[in-house]
């Protein structure tokens, strides 16, 4: 949007800089994009006197002037055909730069005589298109600078144009008036208001306007006159001086008023030939589809069905609120005008701009929203401009529809510019800002403009009143505290089990993967799902067509794409959840880990071995740990079909309450799944893990004991059936209190000791808390270990 400071001040009585303007509109939420003073380009030039001028001796159309400049005496050759002693003109010394030719003077010779710089004419300052000789100036002292004698005697042509951005919301600041109650609002300056006067009918108008019923929606009021009598010449030179700063090219008087009303009101109008109207009607309705029409940009749009066109009794004569056509558009032989004012939909007005590919400045203010009180009152401001630089007499008003109502009010809650924006505004002011703004207040309701299609709620009355405030006023302030000493912790016991999970497996070496809750049916069914209950009902494809029910197969499947590019050894885990079934509640977290390959690199010490599954066993309990979960948990066998049968155990707390699983994978499962085992891995569910019984933020506090512990080996000959965890069992049941650990260390079969039969090395480690353990006490307790381990197991103690 583009306006000129002397416009903005037909609109505002201020006396603001350019500087200060810009500023204010940018903190008002009307961002300048740039500033352009021509004063700044002519600031160089200066006004001069032809003291003497007479013909070039060795060119026919160029004079040796002789000009009386601040710095004396130049001589200047030019070749204007007015150039002639006695005229007022502008000069451009040497070094000064001329916009027009984009050229900077220098002292240069013209057939053999020297010039010491040039003078001017309109076309070379960017003043217009006037080139057929240099300004000459009707008054003027010599020295004086040209851009303060245009300030003074043609101030259009030094005006400042400020352009700002318009946001989507802000419909209304695409006028210039709009912008100057912003700026009133704010205190920068006062608002002019003037009273619009209707212009009276001098007669009936001869043309009748109609809306289709099904168009309603899309038109609700369509209003107009006819103007007879008018001559369409050139408009006034402050009009064409308005719309040429703005970047608009002057067309005819006609059109120049409507583009002025487009900026000045943000009031789109269209002025048809009316000589050109068939059948002395027009009717806004709905395009049935294929119709053509040759627009005023000489291009030819065919409608789509259901778009809003303007016909005469003919044919379409324009495209509704985006564009006239060029049979009725008017012309320097125009005298009869119907001047149209209508309010159209701004979502069916971007469709259809939208769909004809077409930009123009009707389309961008209706898409956007006008005011629809203005529909009327646009109308009569117009037509009373035509009459003034046109002539004419003017019919009475044809109305068709009725101004929709966009009455709507809300509540001023003043305290909520405190606890909305934090800023401490009193309510005098707020009231007095809305009022400013347009508003209308009865009580503590606000009665919202009808150009302000924005505000459609109590906090866009807040926004309102600290936008005009100014939000640079803001200042931060700290939050009160809201509780007393340390915060409560905002993670659940579950999510704590979890990170910690996470951290333990991260510092055990493991890769964390994150993969889809889905995976095919071939390998849900090797973990026993892949039924109909957890199937999905559409699927990403086919290799996610279940939701998985363990996380195994996930990582199983990422080993196998590592393997499949040469990386053999692995250590992989992930933490998610796994479904049991398609229903909420029948899923439960688990934390997964596998192992492949080796636990090392090759070197020449031979360090290197392959994983088994002591080693996920010890991952495992360190997680549990991590976790919470006691020390002394027992190992059982009995784990699900996808473990190998005699290479996995569970960890349990008692028979029905297990932690977790660890071991080698069934050979089957790899093999189905593409990986290249041994494969070891382990499954824990942390929601299985006990709560301790008082929590706690910190440790237990650490027991060191210092007295010295004993142990003692023991090697049993039991039947080959019998489990170790059996035997170490009794042997920890013999004195609870005093032994402290019990681990197998070696295993033989064969030999001497027969079929069916094995043996079976423990270290007991008795620990004693109140004082040091006699030879007899030792002998006394491990004579209870054997009774112990004997009965539990039928076994013998190895001679």
């Amino acid at each position: 949007m583009k306006f000129t400071l002397s416009w903005l001040k037909t609109h505002l009585d201020t006396n603001a800089s350019v500087d200060e303007i810009a500023e204010t509109l940018t903190d008002l939420g009307l961002e300048v994009e740039e500033v352009t003073n021509p004063g700044d380009r002519l600031k160089d030039f200066t006004i001069g006197k032809v003291l003497h001028a007479e013909q070039h001796p060795d060119a026919d159309r160029l004079r040796v002037c002789k000009v009386a400049t601040d710095e004396g005496e130049l001589q200047i050759i030019c070749g204007a055909p007015n150039a002639r002693a006695g005229i007022t003109v502008v000069v451009a010394k040497p070094g000064v730069y001329v916009p027009g030719i984009d050229t900077t003077i220098g002292v240069g010779k013209i057939r053999g005589i020297e010039s010491f710089g040039m003078m001017a004419s309109e076309r070379e300052l960017e003043l217009s298109d006037e080139h057929d000789g240099i300004i000459e100036l009707p008054s003027g002292e010599v020295g004086d600078r040209f851009v303060d004698w245009l300030a003074e005697n043609d101030p259009s042509k030094v005006d400042p144009v400020i352009e700002i951005a318009i946001t989507p919301n802000r419909p209304d600041a695409l006028g210039v008036q709009g912008i100057a109650r912003d700026l009133a609002a704010r205190g920068i300056g006062q608002l002019k208001q003037r009273p619009i006067e209707p212009v009276p009918g001098e007669f009936p108008c001869p043309i009748a306007v109609t809306i289709d019923e099904d168009t309603l929606d899309g038109c609700p009021v369509f209003t107009g006159r006819l103007i007879r009598g008018v001559r369409n010449g050139p408009s006034p030179q402050w009009l064409q001086d308005q719309l040429r700063a703005i970047g608009l090219r002057p067309i005819s008087a006609l059109v120049d008023i409507t583009n002025f009303f487009t900026y000045d009101r943000n009031r789109p109008l269209h002025v048809f030939d009316a000589d050109k109207v068939a059948g002395g009607t027009l009717r806004v309705h709905r395009a049935k589809g294929g119709e053509s029409l040759v627009a005023l940009d000489d291009k030819t749009y065919t409608f789509e069905p259901g778009m809003i066109v303007i016909s005469d009794a003919n044919e379409p004569e324009s495209i509704a609120g985006v564009m006239g056509g060029a049979a009725s558009g008017v012309s320097e032989e125009t005298v009869n005008v119907f001047l149209e004012s209508a309010f159209w939909d701004n979502v069916q007005i971007a469709l259809t701009g939208r769909a004809l590919k077409i930009n123009s400045d009707a389309r961008y203010r209706f898409e956007r929203g006008i005011d629809p009180e203005f529909t009327l009152p646009g109308l009569e401001l117009a037509t009373q401009m035509i009459l003034d630089l046109c002539g004419g007499e003017a019919s009475s008003v044809v109305i068709a529809g009725a101004v929709p109502d966009h009455r709507r009010a809300y509540r001023l809650d003043t305290a909520r510019v405190q606890s909305l924006v934090g800023m401490d505004i009193p309510e005098s002011e707020q009231r007095q800002t809305l009022t400013r703004l347009g508003f209308k207040l009865e009580g503590n309701m606000a009665q919202v403009p009808s150009w302000r299609p924005d505000v459609l709620g109590e906090a866009d009355l807040v926004e309102e009143v600290a936008r005009v405030a100014s939000l640079t006023k803001l200042e931060g302030r700290p939050l009160p505290r809201l509780t007393e000493g340390v915060p409560r912790p905002v993670m659940t016991p579950m999510q704590r089990r979890e990170q910690a999970a996470r951290r333990t497996a991260a510092a055990l070496g493991y890769n964390e993967c994150v993969s889809y809750s889905f995976i095919d049916k071939a390998s849900a069914a090797l973990f026993d799902g892949g039924d109909d209950a957890s199937m999905l009902e559409n699927p990403i494809s086919s290799e996610m067509s279940h939701m998985r029910p363990d996380l195994l197969p996930g990582l199983l499947q990422a080993a196998a794409r590592n393997q499949a590019r040469g990386f053999m050894d692995l250590s992989l885990f992930e933490i998610g959840p796994a479904f049991s079934g398609g229903e909420p509640g029948e899923q439960q977290v688990q934390v997964s880990g596998l192992l492949v390959g080796r636990t090392a690199a090759k070197d020449v010490h031979k360090s290197a071995r392959a994983v088994d599954v002591f080693d996920v066993k010890a991952d495992a309990e360190a997680i549990l740990a991590a976790m919470g979960a006691p020390a002394k948990v027992q190992i059982l066998r009995g784990g699900a079909g996808w473990w190998h049968p005699g290479r996995h155990g569970r960890i349990c707390l008692g028979p029905k309450k297990v932690l977790g699983v660890f071991g080698e994978l069934h050979p089957r499962v790899l093999a189905a799944m593409d990986v290249k085992g041994p494969a070891m891995a382990f499954t824990l569910w942390p929601e299985e893990v006990p709560q301790a019984r008082k929590g706690t933020a910190t440790r237990a506090a650490l027991e060191l004991r210092d007295l010295q512990a004993v142990e003692r080996d023991f090697a049993f000959v039991v039947d080959a059936q019998v489990e170790a965890l059996v035997l170490v069992n009794a042997a920890a049941g013999a004195d609870k209190a005093l032994i402290e650990d019990v681990r197998v260390f070696d295993e033989f079969a064969g030999g001497s000791l027969g079929e069916g039969k094995k043996s079976l090395a423990v270290t007991v480690r008795l620990q004693p808390t109140g004082k040091t353990l006699t030879e007899a006490e030792i002998e006394a307790v491990s004579a209870k270990i054997v009774e112990k381990v004997t009965k539990a197991t039928g076994g013998t103690l190895r001679g």
